[in-house]
């Protein structure tokens, strides 16, 4: 029996990333959707269907017709600031959406996978586990709690994967990442200023897929941290970049995130504990240098 695994923002980072993987997988039948055309190499291991997460009807049909066994929800709006000057659009796209999945899941005894956050913690008190208490300090933040709250609350078969600052290379290099910065930033012998005050676990978008792979094939419920190991700051990931690429490191310095004027507020301290997603699925993350390699050899 193959198993029909249809996923949400195929023409994402992460979404592209689930596609390279899941074709590889001989088990699965893959139906990648996103908003408008497809982004991605023409291929026939798998079909392409568009579909607005924002539209109700669009996603009943769409799940109504294909009849996934899970349904990987990667398609949100991710930018922070626009978030909080667009919290219509945000809300419409981040939860409404998730809303409309949840009841397509239920008709069709789906199990849905949905991808959440570090960004519904307040940072105070990072690493964090699968229980730690969520506390948003940003609207984007909130509304990726409210999403899982109405997952959490659906009745179908559901799991979360929670993420923290995803990095990778997309087929259309339509978006940088610290690592591209810095690198580009370095050879261009530009000095750049870099926060030592927030603290993450940076996740390479292949872990990314790997561990959303993992939970869909074991159909694995409840909460599960995917993320990087390593423990950073942005001051530390940036001289990481600079000693892999023999770059001038002096061109680095050190800011504290009170020099840059945000409109959304970031949490300090964030990151992840990986016990549970290491002894239930057997996930293990690259490290953050094992990581700059699988980007090196993408350029």
């Amino acid at each position: 029996m193959k198993k029909r695994i249809l996923i949400t923002g195929s023409n994402g980072l992460l979404g592209q990333k689930l596609v390279d993987l899941l074709t590889q997988q001989p088990e699965v039948e893959l139906i990648a959707t996103a908003r408008g055309a497809n982004r991605l190499p023409e291929s026939d291991r798998y079909s392409y269907q568009s579909m607005d997460i924002t539209d109700r009807q669009q996603v009943l049909d769409v799940i109504g017709e294909t009849k996934p066994d899970v349904v990987i929800h990667t398609a949100a709006m991710t930018n922070v600031d626009q978030c909080e000057s667009e919290k219509d659009a945000c809300w419409a796209q981040n939860v409404k959406a998730v809303e409309y999945l949840v009841e397509a899941c239920r008709s069709n005894d789906s199990f849905l996978l949905h991808v959440s956050t570090d960004f519904i913690f307040d940072g105070a008190a990072g690493p964090y586990t699968e229980e730690a208490e969520a506390n948003p300090i940003s609207f984007y933040g909130w509304s990726k709690y409210a999403a899982e709250k109405a997952v959490i609350h659906s009745g179908i078969r559901w799991a979360i994967a929670r993420t923290v600052l995803v990095y990778g290379i997309a087929h259309d290099m339509s978006r940088s990442n610290i690592i591209l910065w810095v690198k580009k930033s370095l050879e261009d012998g530009k000095t750049i200023k870099v926060v030592t005050d927030q603290w993450r676990t940076p996740t390479l978008a292949e872990d990314l897929a790997l561990g959303c792979w993992l939970i869909a094939d074991q159909k694995a419920e409840g909460i599960y941290n995917i993320s990087g190991k390593d423990f950073l700051n942005p001051y530390e990931m940036a001289i990481k970049t600079a000693e892999y690429f023999n770059l001038d490191k002096s061109l680095i310095t050190q800011a504290d995130s009170s020099t840059f004027s945000q409109p959304a507020k970031r949490p300090p301290r964030t990151g992840f504990v990986l016990d549970k997603p290491r002894r239930v699925l057997g996930y293990e993350p690259k490290s953050f240098e094992e990581g700059i390699a699988v980007l090196a050899a993408q350029l």
